[in-house]
């Protein structure tokens, strides 16, 4: 029968004669089906599928879709492919599944709705003004604070003006959102709109200040819980969120007292759907723990004492009863307990002092040392007499830009040196604070020493700078990771990888792992945390998006596919395959993921890998310089705004906010051009080659562009032409909510398509040694999910909807107009 949509589960074998004959016919058009996939003449009924006949998932995908084509069959998953890897055992299978009455056949996929060009326009050109306005506004209030705290007499002075003018604008950045919600909303309510209309740049409006405002830096604290509150968000006493996810539509959030929700946790309460925005509650009761890389959809609900394990989804309307414990995408009842360390004494004192000096270091450390600090700094440097004088116009002399090139290569370098420097040195002397599996209350010395470590430890740039390269096994060692004796490969890390506290992270000899890992080596309860040794097996590869939990019931020589849900219960798995949410068993590699082993041993692979680490040491150097340049050019722009400042003190702060425009454009066109320019204005082609094939080495560096400047364009028309710019196949009128296009050449996006907040559209793939890239296409009218990710090789059609947190994998076919969800995502019921 099938217990899931889209899963046989095992059941015991009817007689002969009620099930010989439907089966026989089953397994002939299987048969078929398969020879014309593997373009075979005949298939044995007990080949295996990956053992004998040498297949893939990709080619198990495309037989799946031609499966699904012929009205005489059940539908075919992935997840059925690999529990019953032979056409005997398939069909088998399939004829357990209770028959059930034919339904009619659905009615013709409606064309998408087609939105407003006049609408999308002026939508945009407001959105436009806004952010226009938002910057020439911050100029006048920057220079009108330069003025007064450059005026001070001697250090304390400066000092003191710093803390009144940083002060502030800090706390003016916090009301002004909460301001703009009441004043432009009001409070929300449960309904729908269009995007583009006057109530969605109203939203738009609110999103982004929330999104901007220094808040954000303050998850983890009780202060964000009570900013949140502000918001209209109704949020119960000691309550912990460590998402940075900020829920939009805050009166529609509900938590209980003593809940947890763990980072890369997504609650909205909204959702892009068709073009349209829906608001909807999203209600938490006592007691709750959400895990780490989930999304709540609209309508959803967890009752007192429930628990929503990680890398798992509850879709809309869903509803967890009191005292139960979920896992998966779609989430469904479970055994396993998710919180895993003790309660603490951590009262409403602990958590008021926490935030208070949290406030106070804040308002007399922080912001003074930013504001007053690049002040001293910057009239204290040598040589620099043409750029700070606001006497003279000095924009068109040589000398201006000489001390703008020597200030901005002063500033990058010191940022590499330094910043490097405290993040290897810092933590060191910090962890020595933090017992491994000691029980601490939250809000205190301990947990403070962990936030920090945290925080910088994971500073992006220089795994940005490292990832992809046999030089980034170096860094994370010198952050504290345990890689034991490690096999260079020249890709054993992707530039993407979390924790938080490297000093208890191993990873086994012979790993590989893509981008996106998180290494979850911190507990967390309502009161407590502790931080505990989280351990990776030898020889395993570890796909994109994952969240390693301590504890996670996997040994050697394990794949763990893309977006997969680690197991916290059952036998320690090895040499096997996991795959979806809750996981399954797959096949730990196949034939063609084998095919460049011989480049990975004996005098081949030490040729091959030389020639890799020359090839991303020019890499590194590169972007080294590429970032450098924009520093440049933007350190050009502000000093010029100040230097024309000078001379039109009338509308000087405007320039200033006119120079923060420019340089969000300057620094758009600037990496689209280098993009295109390593492209050579050609699109890519889709490949399948070994890591060692300098053709890869080409498609690494497409990885090290910036583009976290993209998130800007979030939600407006302009991202659109970004992505056209940056050779996107995309249609009119899309919505982007806040998706990422991995290889832009190689996606096509349809008319009025809705790509959902931290949708992923990813073209390429790699296992072990081997990579993998090809197209996708993605018809007009498809709604993208929150948090759902889109494989390469797959198409989805016209009008088409994949649901939050799905993942379509690798050469899927998504019929038009069809409802897909879960992970890996198959065809949902209508309910």
């Amino acid at each position: 029968m099938v217990g899931n949509p889209g899963e046989v589960t095992a059941v015991a074998p009817a007689p002969p004669s009620a099930t010989r004959d439907p089966v026989d016919g089953t397994e002939h058009v299987l048969a078929e089906v398969l020879a014309g996939v593997v373009r075979a003449e005949r298939v044995p009924l007990d080949s295996h599928f990956f053992d004998d006949l040498g297949a893939n998932s990709l080619v198990m995908a495309h037989f799946c879709a031609r499966v699904r084509k012929h009205p005489d069959l059940p539908a075919v998953s992935m997840r059925d492919v690999y529990g019953h890897p032979t056409i005997r055992g398939l069909a088998a299978a399939l004829a357990e599944v209770p028959v059930e009455a034919p339904e009619p056949p659905p009615a013709p996929a409606e064309p998408p709705a087609r939105g407003s060009d006049a609408r999308y326009v002026l939508c945009g050109a407001l959105q436009f003004l806004t952010f226009a306005l938002y910057c020439l506004l911050s100029g006048l209030v920057t220079a009108q604070g330069y003025d007064w705290v450059s005026a001070g007499d001697g250090l304390l002075d400066v000092y003191l003006r710093s803390v009144l003018f940083g002060g502030g604008v800090f706390v003016g950045l916090c009301t002004v959102p909460v301001a703009a919600k009441w004043v432009l909303v009001g409070r929300w309510k449960e309904t729908e709109f269009p995007v583009w209309s006057m109530a969605y740049l109203r939203f738009w409006t609110v999103k982004v200040l929330l999104h901007a405002n220094p808040m954000i830096l303050f998850v983890g604290n009780p202060l964000y819980v009570l900013y949140l509150r502000a918001l209209g968000a109704r949020i119960g006493r000691n309550v912990t969120i460590l998402s940075p996810a900020v829920p939009v539509c805050t009166d529609l959030f509900t938590v209980g007292a003593n809940t947890v929700i763990r980072k890369d946790s997504h609650f909205l309460c909204y959702q892009a759907h068709a073009g349209r925005i829906r608001t909807g509650r999203v209600t938490l009761g006592r007691d709750v723990f959400v895990g780490e890389n989930t999304v709540l959809d609209i309508g959803t609900t967890m009752g007192d004492g429930t628990q929503l394990g990680h890398a798992s989804a509850l879709y809309g309307g869903a509803s967890v009863p009191a005292g139960q414990h979920w896992h998966g995408s779609p989430a469904r009842r479970t055994d396993v307990d998710h919180v895993r360390v003790a309660p603490a004494d951590c009262g409403t004192a602990r958590r008021v002092g926490y935030g208070l000096a949290t406030v106070l270091q804040t308002l007399l450390v922080s912001v003074p040392l930013l504001v007053g600090g690049a002040y001293m700094l910057l009239t204290v440097a040598p040589s620099l007499d043409v750029l700070l004088d606001r006497e003279t116009l000095h924009i068109t002399s040589g000398r201006f830009y000489a001390e703008a090139f020597g200030l901005s290569l002063a500033l990058f370098a010191g940022f590499v040196l330094a910043g490097f420097a405290v993040v290897t040195v810092v933590p060191r002397l910090l962890d020595r604070f933090l017992e491994p599996d000691r029980v601490y209350p939250l809000y205190g010395f301990h947990y403070s020493v962990q936030r920090t470590i945290a925080r910088l430890t994971n500073l992006k740039f220089f795994m940005w700078l490292c990832g992809d390269s046999s030089y980034v096994v170096h860094y994370l060692r010198a952050l504290g990771y345990d890689l034991s004796h490690v096999e260079q490969t020249g890709s054993n890390f992707g530039t993407a990888v979390a924790h938080e506290t490297p000093f208890l992270a191993s990873v086994g000899s012979g790993t590989m792992v893509a981008d996106g890992l998180s290494i979850m080596n911190a507990e967390f309860s309502g009161t407590s945390f502790r931080v505990s040794r989280t351990t990776i097996g030898a020889n395993s590869f570890l796909g994109n998006h994952i969240a390693y939990p301590v504890g996670g019931r996997t040994g050697e020589n394990v794949l763990l596919a893309t977006k997969v849900m680690v197991p916290l219960d059952g036998e320690v798995r090895e040499g096997v395959g996991l795959l979806g949410s809750p996981p399954f068993e797959i096949p730990r590699t196949v034939e063609r993921d084998t095919r460049f082993d011989h480049l990975r041993e004996g005098d081949e692979l030490h040729r091959r890998l030389a020639a890799k680490n020359r090839h991303n040491l020019r890499t590194m150097g590169l972007f080294l310089f590429i970032r450098w340049f924009d520093w440049f050019v933007l350190t050009v722009l502000g000093f010029a705004a100040l230097d024309l400042y000078g001379e039109h003190s009338a509308v000087g702060g405007l320039l200033i906010g006119a120079s923060l425009v420019a340089g969000l454009v300057f620094t758009t066109v600037y990496y689209v051009l280098v993009e295109r320019l390593i492209l050579r204005f050609r699109p890519l082609e889709p490949r399948l080659h070994s890591i060692y094939d300098p053709l890869f080495w080409r498609q690494e560096r497409l990885w090290k562009l910036p583009d976290r400047h993209i998130a800007v364009f979030n939600g407006t028309p302009f991202k659109n032409l970004l992505w056209r710019l940056l050779g996107v196949r995309i249609g009119r009128r899309v919505f982007d909510d806040g998706a990422y296009i991995t290889e832009r050449t190689l996606t096509a996006v349809g008319d009025d398509c809705t790509l959902g907040a931290h949708s992923k559209v990813q073209a390429h793939s790699q296992e072990d040694g081997t990579f993998k890239s090809d197209h996708i296409e993605i018809g007009a009218g498809v709604t993208l999910g929150t948090g759902s990710l889109v494989h390469y090789g797959t198409s989805v059609g016209d009008g088409a909807v994949l649901a939050a947190d799905s993942f379509l994998m690798k050469g899927e076919e998504v019929p038009p107009g069809a409802h897909w969800g879960g992970n890996p995502a198959v065809a949902l019921r209508r309910t």
